[in-house]
């Protein structure tokens, strides 16, 4: 018959598995060493590449949008802080403040604008942009302009003025609903 393990049997195993606990601990932190020393490599590649097409990421607005997605899928936002590394490389405070002057001179809205407005719709509905012409109308309020009001701005764009009489015969609205439109 076969006796059970003794006192130095368990001391046996509990060594063994503190040396494998400690073997794990080791290859983890050998690991962790060469993801640093990856991530800090990866950081140089990436620095050398936005040096490199800094003036192409300024001024593509396609490029940028690449650039940021590359730079989002290893968790990296360039353009999320006015200090630092990635403000004095890409000049990030000029970007912004030559967004805010495109913002307030419609003639140079970009892609960028429109994409950064459309993403306001997670906001709910407040936020809309409204194509009029060759311009473009950022509805900021859900209520503050219906559909009805933004075709009279469109007709006004076309025609350079609206009248009652243009509206319910060439857009065969009701004279009610033009009067709405048309009322301050």
């Amino acid at each position: 018959m076969r006796r059970g393990a003794g006192i130095g049997a368990i001391k046996n195993k509990n060594i063994a598995q503190a040396r494998f606990k400690d073997k794990g601990n080791e290859i983890a932190e050998d690991q962790f060493a060469q993801m640093t020393k990856q991530m800090d490599s990866f950081k140089g590649y990436l620095e050398d590449f936005t040096a490199k097409h800094k003036d192409d990421i300024k001024k593509n607005p396609e490029f940028r949008a690449q650039f940021q997605e590359m730079c989002a899928s290893v968790g990296v936002d360039p353009l999320a802080s006015s200090k630092g590394f990635w403000a004095e490389m890409l000049g990030v405070g000029d970007f912004y403040y030559e967004l805010g002057v495109q913002i307030i001179e419609p003639q140079k809205w970009s892609d960028d604008l429109l994409r950064a407005i459309k993403k306001l719709k997670v906001l709910g509905n407040g936020f809309s942009v409204i194509t009029v012409g060759n311009t473009y109308m950022v509805q900021s309020v859900p209520g503050e302009l219906s559909m009805d009001h933004t075709t009279v701005i469109q007709q006004a764009q076309a025609n350079f003025f609206v009248t009652k009489s243009k509206l319910t015969s060439g857009l065969k609205w009701e004279e009610e609903r033009a009067n709405r439109a048309l009322a301050p």
